[in-house]
């Protein structure tokens, strides 16, 4: 009997992928990628490289070119959180009637499309987890979808304020929305979609939804509920006094309530809503709140001053792509392999997430695996932020 391998699937695994690369995957395209073959374990720790800021020099006539100057590559240390496996299954007696109905290669393509489909999903959740309860600060009114009013984009103005007001880098930022918004974007603004006014027929006559005042829009299906928020009510700072750039504020024994890390807050007189990372479980009886950095960006005065806390909502998401590391590799495998009869890894041409894929025969059957392991870390928080919706 001859040894049971992939080769023959290679051609229907890149039928499954196509059909799954159009899965609503934003943040996995949007975020800061190192996507390898190499193996990985679970918990392992691994570095992926971050080049740093890099400074501009006049240009000087010379014989010569100057010295070329050093060029800061950093990294960041991430651990390994997940290693997961999708396995599906065929009988010899499953094969032959599938063979009969001339049905294989289909079944074969969809259960491949299931499982790249569950790995995929679970990667993108995984990324909006890390950032939605982690990001600086957030713009829009929680419960209203974004560019709801037509002819209105004071939602991305206010997500590029933030990031301007963080000193996010200009180039390379991202907005990634969830469907309810990306609804009424091709809906109700029609300077996106009117040839004449956007320059192109891209949203129009295929959805396509390219940039928007030097933010790339995504959509992402991992934005879907509602984000739980804090019960705090009536809550205020003491008489302090809080400088710009403060993190840590000391409340009042007032009001009622919790405030819960992730929950964003605004103070009386200042507009913006900064993300809360460590909390309080009982606002009345005072206590200390602490935000993300950058911290405030507004004093707050020397006087009680009364605190909001955000209510549950959607969070869409907008950062700069180096604030956020994804690292995906193929899971661990001891020294001469395990008990596959074939292992082969194929890169997803649209997500370049490189995927495993095992066979093994076992008695009367066969056991196929897709599998994948991964690691993400929110490495500048003050480099990102949500749109509430």
């Amino acid at each position: 009997m001859g040894t049971l391998t992939l080769t023959g699937l290679i051609p229907v695994i890149y039928q499954a992928m196509d059909v799954v690369s159009r899965e609503q995957v934003g943040l996995i395209r949007a975020v800061a990628q190192d996507f390898s073959a190499e193996r990985a374990a679970l918990n392992q720790t691994i570095t992926s490289p971050v080049v740093g800021a890099m400074a501009a020099e006049d240009l000087i006539p010379a014989a010569y070119a100057a010295d070329t100057p050093s060029r800061t590559i950093g990294k960041v240390e991430m651990t390994i959180s997940k290693a997961r496996s999708v396995p599906f299954g065929i009988t010899g007696e499953e094969t032959k009637s599938l063979q009969t109905a001339g049905t294989l290669d289909r079944i074969n393509q969809d259960s491949i499309a299931q499982a790249l489909r569950t790995l995929t999903n679970e990667v993108e959740g995984d990324l909006y987890t890390e950032l939605a309860t982690n990001v600086s600060r957030a713009y829009g009114t929680a419960g209203t979808t974004p560019f709801g009013t037509a002819g209105d984009l004071s939602d991305v103005a206010g997500a590029l304020e933030v990031l301007d007001e963080n000193g996010a880098p200009e180039s390379d930022r991202h907005l990634v929305l969830g469907s309810t918004a990306i609804r009424n974007l091709r809906g109700k603004q029609s300077s996106l979609f009117k040839v004449n006014e956007a320059g192109t027929d891209e949203m129009l006559r295929y959805g396509r939804l390219g940039m928007l005042e030097g933010m790339a829009l995504h959509q992402s299906a991992a934005i879907r509920t509602a984000v739980t928020a804090g019960t705090g009510a009536s809550a205020t700072t003491n008489t302090a006094g809080y400088a710009i750039g403060a993190t840590v504020i000391t409340l009042a024994s007032a009001g009622t309530g919790t405030v819960i890390a992730g929950d964003f807050v605004a103070f009386a007189g200042d507009t913006r809503k900064y993300l809360v990372v460590s909390g309080d479980a009982d606002v009345s009886g005072g206590g200390t709140i602490t935000l993300a950095e950058p911290g405030l960006l507004q004093a707050i005065p020397a006087s009680a001053t009364a605190i909001t806390v955000s209510a549950a909502a959607k969070r869409n998401l907008f950062f700069h792509r180096s604030a956020i590391q994804l690292a995906t590799r193929a899971p661990a495998m001891p020294e001469g392999g395990d008990s596959a009869d074939d292992v082969i890894l194929i890169q997803d041409p649209v997500s370049l997430i490189t995927y495993e894929f095992c066979v093994y025969k076992q008695k009367r059957q066969n056991r196929y695996e897709v599998n994948l392991a991964w690691a993400k870390k929110l490495i500048a928080p003050r480099h990102s932020g949500s749109l509430l919706g």
